[in-house]
């Protein structure tokens, strides 16, 4: 293994369709490590592997590769004081309904590129992207794509990257022309421009002095860069407010780079990744800013015996620790389980402890990934990325460690679902490979969930959109050979309690010999705002035990909140699952003889449904964040459709010459919106809809999905 220092792991993360892909192509051009550029378009991008992206032209599931790069690079060419750094680089989907791959990316990432499309600006899951970055603390450079196209404007994105995302955007370089015109770019900090080499698919450049008629905004340009930094660097901050032209190339880099892995500016770069300008330079800022592992702090978990947090190091020398974010099965080696190693070695063949499992598992092999291809080797130390192969059982999101060194990291976050298909297998031959198959693609996606319908006996799939369980059964089809009936997408409604009651609960039961005795006071009702705040892993359930003077003992309480939270899953108005609960016990009594753990839960599962009845239950809808882009004449038509759907209008904006709609629409009214929205404006407007939030459903929609529920239930 290199120097860490010299070691980057970073990702590519930005809305649909800005160039994620095509500039992870050309970094592997760059790089050497492919020899001819595939384009997205064609189904050829390296990162691009599966089936199904190479048929729609987008990113499914997030592709890890590795490579090297010599910086610094003086005309594209190495000079005497080239250092090779190394890079393992994660591209990511930007559809929301694959947002885990973006999310479990963030979490084992040090830092990030964030593209945006310099026509279209901050999109709406360039949002969404910039909050998981956010959660996980992860530095990023912006690098604005696209500065070729028609209504390009650099600056612009800068701005809506202050006011949108509420970031320090600072940019480094100033385009030299834009749409057909862009031929590269000025260096704010070298004062130079840059040209890109056509003829060399932009592997070469030439450094040219700033053009004349952009010497004075390239001094501007400056100026509010220095000033961004300077309070980095106290020296600096000297040098600025005595002679400003003392300051050093390295000085200012040395002052990005601490803010940067600060999270306090976000360096702003341009160039047009499909026209091969502006990835070398993008690629010298991730040398020159972005963390190495040994640059962010130490990995935190917890030690299992004591509870306490436990630290470990970037260190090979240090105990084994390391979390696996993804298992992909593949067709020649079987399971793999994606993992970044924070601390210590771990040889080919060696065990490591599962934590979650308690188990010992044999990494019988150690892979670095290359897309959907695998290079052996022979050990992997800290902060670098691999495979394991040979495994039984590891999960996404299990902590792998050194078995007389135990800890466990923290999990990743996993959203809900928001919607749901039935699926049956078409012949009974489908049965058993139905089973199977499905059981592996929820091993292989979080946000993929499955359960049997009781009522009916249909296998219910929950996922993130139609896109999401549309490739689920195209997969089904084609990797595991199961042919299926799916029935209509289903919206996955949730419920929720409006008023807190009070409830007593006694369970007896005698059937000769000993008896059921468990006898409970509560009070049950919406969880308290700032307790879910605080505790947003929660699952929204809320306990407190208030028994005092032992009228429940102890090993009682237990149960009793296991019983409540198994209720949770199943609601009073038509079985959907309840979020956002308080459970306060307070009284209750208990039998010497015919009182146990069980007793006290089937107490707590009668009590739940009981009380619900009482504490106002309504009905909960997914609501949408949805965002058209329209041109004018046909904006009059699709906001009086998004009203007819429910929505409220949020705001418009203008960008280029078309508008741009936002609202908030219920998602049970969204199905097919795509393509009545293409009828609507002769297939001119596009539109994105994300999750936005759960909200109480109008009476009479409330009062149809309840009716529909139990008529199903008669039915059958």
């Amino acid at each position: 293994m290199a120097d860490l220092r010299l070691q980057r792991n970073f990702g590519i993360a930005a809305h649909i369709d800005a160039g994620k892909t095509t500039t992870t192509e050309r970094i592997l051009r760059y790089t050497g490590m492919i020899h001819k550029i595939g384009e997205v378009h064609d189904g050829a991008a390296t990162t691009d592997w599966m089936e199904q992206e190479k048929e729609r032209g987008i990113t499914i599931t997030s592709a890890a590769v590795s490579c090297q790069w010599n910086f610094p690079t003086v005309k594209g060419k190495a000079d005497a004081n080239t250092k090779k750094y190394y890079f393992n680089i994660i591209d990511t989907p930007g559809h929301v309904d694959f947002t885990i791959e973006v999310e479990r990316s963030m979490r084992v990432l040090d830092g990030l590129i964030a593209l945006f499309s310099a026509v279209d600006g901050v999109e709406p899951q360039s949002e969404t992207v910039w909050r998981q970055a956010n959660r996980y603390k992860v530095p990023r450079i912006g690098f604005v794509n696209k500065m070729d196209r028609s209504g390009a404007d650099f600056l612009m994105v800068v701005k809506q990257v202050k006011e949108m995302l509420g970031a320090k955007a600072v940019p480094l370089q100033l385009p030299i022309g834009a749409e057909d015109d862009f031929k590269g770019v000025v260096d704010l900090i070298k004062m130079k421009g840059i040209i890109w080499h056509m003829e060399t698919e932009g592997m070469t450049f030439d450094e040219i002095p700033v053009p004349a008629d952009m010497v004075e905004e390239a001094n501007e340009w400056r100026q509010n860069l220095i000033e961004a930094v300077a309070e980095y660097d106290d020296k600096l901050m000297e040098k600025f407010f005595d002679d400003p032209n003392t300051i050093t190339e390295d000085e200012v880099h040395e002052a990005i780079r601490k803010a940067t892995i600060d999270l306090s500016i976000v360096p702003m770069m341009c160039g047009s990744s499909f026209k091969n300008k502006g990835v070398q330079t993008a690629l010298d800022a991730v040398c020159r800013y972005l963390p190495s592992p040994a640059d962010i702090d130490d990995v935190v978990g917890t030690n299992p015996e004591t509870g306490e947090p436990e630290v470990r190091k970037a260190d090979p020398k240090a105990p084994f620790a390391a979390l696996a974010f993804k298992i992909m099965t593949d067709p020649f080696v079987g399971r793999l389980a994606f993992f970044r190693c924070y601390s210590g070695h771990l040889d080919a063949g060696s065990y490591v402890k599962n934590m979650r499992s308690g188990k010992n598992e044999r990494i019988s092999r150690i892979m670095k990934m290359f897309a959907n291809k695998q290079n052996p080797i022979d050990f992997i130390e800290a902060g670098d990325i691999g495979a394991a192969v040979g495994f039984k059982e590891i999960k996404t999101g299990d902590t792998l460690c050194d078995e007389n060194h135990p800890i466990t990291l923290e999990n990743m976050f996993i959203p809900e679902p928001v919607i749901a298909i039935a699926v049956e297998p078409k012949t009974q031959a489908d049965v058993d490979k139905m089973g199977m198959a499905i059981a592996k693609l929820v091993e292989e996606d979080p946000t993929l969930r499955v359960n049997t319908d009781e009522d009916t006996g249909q296998t219910i799939l929950r996922g993130m959109g139609e896109l999401h369980l549309e490739i689920i059964i195209d997969r089904m089809r084609r990797e595991f050979k199961v042919e299926v009936n799916q029935g209509a997408p289903q919206v996955a409604y949730k419920e929720a309690f409006r008023k807190t009651v009070e409830h007593r609960e006694t369970l007896k039961k005698q059937t000769g010999g000993r008896g059921k005795f468990a006898d409970i006071v509560f009070e049950i009702g919406p969880a308290d705002e700032e307790w879910l705040k605080e505790n947003p892993d929660s699952k929204g359930f809320q306990f407190v035990n208030d028994i005092f003077g032992g009228s429940i003992p102890r090993e009682f309480i237990q149960p009793i909140q296991k019983g409540f939270e198994a209720a949770m899953s199943t609601g009073v108005l038509a079985s959907y699952p309840v979020e956002n609960v308080k459970v306060r016990i307070f009284d209750g009594s208990y039998h010497q003889v015919d009182s146990d753990g069980m007793s006290f839960e089937l107490c707590a599962k009668s009590g739940f449904r009981e009380a619900g009845r009482k504490a106002q239950p309504v009905l909960l809808e997914p609501i949408m964040k949805v965002e058209v882009i329209t041109p004018d004449q046909y904006m009059g038509d699709v906001t009086g459709d998004l009203n007819r759907r429910r929505g409220m209008l949020e705001g418009m904006d203008t960008r280029g010459n078309a508008q741009v709609i936002k609202a908030k629409v219920p998602l049970s009214e969204m199905f097919g919106y795509v393509t009545q929205l293409r009828s609507l404006s002769s297939g001119r407007a596009t539109s994105t809809m994300e999750f936005s939030h759960y909200s109480p459903a109008p009476t009479n929609i409330a009062e149809e999905v309840i009716a529909k529920v139990k008529g199903k239930v008669k039915a059958d």
